[in-house]
């Protein structure tokens, strides 16, 4: 945990350096995504992840929510009708990428909008009930304490555990100072697509990690029609190589 912060720093240069010989593609198609960051984090802390898929024309937004302090009924309300703004904006389902505490409720949106979440792709992000107990779990008492917990917390929850009705990817890292990898693993499936990408990235670089940005960017580039399972061959391919 302790080298957290200094991982996310040379993690975050790293990806700068990336992005400066790496070719710009227009992967994304102008298609819609929703990022939701993690708990206690901010739309300015998902930035870096957020500029990167803009880079490849994707069209992002962040979840305009300030402050994710958790399961509030103002939080749970903003977060209903920002993305209701953001399907209302747009003719096709909108992707949605959460990281950590964010990826729960990207599940959860998928489980309560099925036919307008295109995919979601979880970055660290602990939903299983094995997966409560994290370092970050004094954070959530205190907040719990100082801003309350909605009446709907639970049954969300109970819900969101559930097998997903959209393709889902969870990224994650054995290396993760935060949470426990083995509570953001899904399980493998292929009628809705359901997998594991494991990345070598601390918890807090995981909206800055180069490896993760170019996970993201490939598998929003997938089709859930015509679904391809992660490859790092097909990533770097789709990042170097000129179709």
């Amino acid at each position: 945990m302790l080298l957290e912060l200094p991982r996310f720093a040379g993690e975050l240069a790293a990806s700068h350096a990336a992005d400066l010989v790496s070719p710009r593609r227009a992967l994304g198609e102008g298609r819609p995504v929703l990022v939701i960051p993690g708990f206690s984090a901010t739309d300015q802390m998902t930035g870096r992840l957020r500029n990167h898929l803009k880079r490849h024309d994707f069209r992002v937004h962040g979840w305009a929510q300030g402050s994710n302090i958790g399961l509030t009924d103002r939080k749970i309300d903003g977060l209903v009708e920002r993305f209701e703004s953001l399907r209302s904006t747009y003719d096709e389902p909108i992707s949605v990428v959460g990281w950590s505490f964010g990826g729960v409720l990207a599940r959860w949106l998928a489980h309560t909008y099925p036919d307008d979440v295109r995919q979601v792709v979880c970055l660290g992000s602990p939903w299983r009930a094995d997966g409560e107990r994290t370092r970050a779990t004094g954070m959530f008492e205190r907040s719990r304490r100082k801003h309350g917990l909605s009446d709907r917390a639970r049954p969300m929850v109970d819900l969101l555990r559930g097998p997903l009705p959209v393709p889902v990817t969870a990224v994650y890292s054995k290396t993760d100072g935060i949470v426990p990898w083995r509570g953001c693993a899904v399980e493998p499936s292929t009628a809705p697509p359901a997998e594991n990408v494991v990345v070598a990235s601390s918890h807090v670089g995981m909206v800055a990690n180069p490896l993760v940005l170019d996970v993201v960017v490939d598998r929003l580039c997938q089709s859930p029609d015509d679904w391809q399972d992660f490859a790092w061959r097909g990533a770097l391919a789709r990042k170097w190589v000129t179709a």
